[in-house]
């Protein structure tokens, strides 16, 4: 691998990757030559480009000359030659003298995107996007930060399940549901795996976890949505409050931005000049009411005829946050039962609240979470509150007839989370291949 040449010793070496760029100077050509882990500058000092019978390496050098003559951006190729620690090389301080260089797969010669292109035709060549180092350490930090959650679940002797994305019912609401035939009837493409976690603390798993695709039939075009999404889902038993849940929250938010700090902080620095900060516990804690009566003191008043927070809001409560406690997170909590699911536990004192928070990351909700009502009286009784039909959901609510401990958790969306964490613009930008309203390609 390129990223290895700098320890290694002068001498032979073979390497293979796709042509970034060629100069093809009078007498020198060069050629910078990438793979998955970095770049090196490639050297042809032997350049001759007409056959001379005085030269007994003419049919080496003119061959080889034309080669890279003819290299068209992409192009892939292995070479062989001698490696070489020159410091005045300002790609990684090494280089490599070619002796020979075969083409394995040539490139067109029209490149169908430019530094300069549009998010769209970039996605249409997703292939190509990817293939920038920008995008490369999306992914690798995506690895990471999985990696790091998955570390503290472990630990803690949670279990990962994989929960099933075809539901015979809706989980929510039919709003947001994509319909798919599925033989003589009809299913649905799960929106969250929020039942089958639950069913999990009724089978007495205790802690589980989580990392999977959910769908949302939601014909939105921000920067923000898509329509289908990779979910972190996590559930715990025993809880005696949400409190217990953002406790758990803070613990996987900071040990994954720890983990990428520490390993990719310099080049997250270098390609996408953001120098990631890893913020303290515990994060601030705002009742959803009293951040509405901050931001309106600040010049703002919440325009929405429901009870929930705009996107604004969030931004100018996130900017209070940092400016207050100097945190990029923050908590909103004690949502109205009104814009909350019929499953959120309601406070024992003002049963117009609901136990859960959204987390709020650089102005943009990542994640929701919640005490869950385990209750089976009342969980019935808020479905039909919130105009369901118990009959539909009985499989569900069947796991609450045969004792379940108390027990909360939260949703939270990776691309959201990676978006944020490298300033990007868009999710668009963070997903692998992303799937919106209009977008089913590639």
């Amino acid at each position: 691998m390129i990223k290895d040449l700098a320890a290694r010793e002068d001498g032979p070496v073979r390497v293979s990757g796709w042509v970034e760029k060629v100069r093809d100077q009078r007498y020198v050509q060069f050629v910078v030559l990438r793979d998955e882990s970095g770049a090196v500058q490639l050297v042809n000092g032997g350049v001759l480009r007409e056959p001379d019978p005085e030269n007994p390496r003419s049919d080496i050098l003119v061959p080889r000359t034309q080669t890279i003559s003819e290299l068209t951006h992409g192009t892939f190729v292995t070479v062989e030659g001698e490696l070489q620690h020159n410091e005045r090389v300002k790609l990684g301080g090494v280089e490599i003298q070619i002796d020979t260089i075969e083409v394995v797969t040539r490139a067109l010669p029209d490149n169908p995107i430019a530094a300069d292109s549009g998010i769209d035709v970039r996605l249409d060549w997703r292939f190509l996007d990817l293939r920038r180092p920008e995008q490369n350490l999306v992914f690798r930090v995506q690895t990471t930060f999985l990696h790091a959650l998955r570390n503290v679940w472990v630990e803690r002797g949670f279990i990962e399940i994989q929960t099933p994305k075809l539901m015979a019912s809706a989980s929510e609401s039919r709003a947001e549901l994509f319909e798919v035939e599925y033989f003589e009837g009809q299913a649905f493409l799960a929106q969250s795996p929020q039942f089958f976690k639950q069913m999990a603390q009724a089978a007495g798993f205790g802690g589980i976890f989580e990392v999977g695709p959910a769908f949302r039939a939601d014909p939105s075009f921000t920067s923000r949505h898509a329509t289908e999404f990779t979910s972190i889902d996590t559930e715990i038993s025993w809880i005696d409050s949400h409190e217990d849940v953002m406790e758990l929250h803070e613990e996987l938010i900071v040990a994954g931005l720890s983990a990428v700090k520490e390993q990719h902080g310099e080049e997250i620095q270098k390609l996408f000049g953001v120098d990631l900060e890893v913020p303290t516990r515990p994060f601030p804690r705002i009742p959803l009411a009293e951040a509405k009566e901050i931001v309106k003191a600040e010049g703002y008043e919440v325009p929405r005829a429901d009870a929930d927070m705009d996107p604004e809001g969030e931004r100018r409560i996130a900017a209070h946050a940092k400016k207050k406690y100097g945190s990029d997170f923050v908590f909103l909590t004690d949502y109205d039962a009104s814009i909350r699911p019929f499953y959120h536990m309601r406070d024992a004192e003002n049963p117009q609240l609901t136990k859960s928070y959204d987390l709020i990351y650089r102005g943009t909700e990542i994640s929701t979470g919640a005490q869950r009502e385990h209750r089976i009286e009342v969980l019935e009784a808020q479905a039909v509150e919130k105009g369901m039909d118990p009959a539909e959901l009985s499989f569900y609510l069947d796991f609450f007839r045969y004792g379940v401990p108390p027990h909360g958790g939260f949703g939270m969306g990776l691309n959201r989370v990676l978006m944020l964490m490298l300033q990007q613009s868009s999710i668009r930008e963070v997903t692998y291949l992303f799937r919106g309203p209009n977008r089913l390609l590639p």
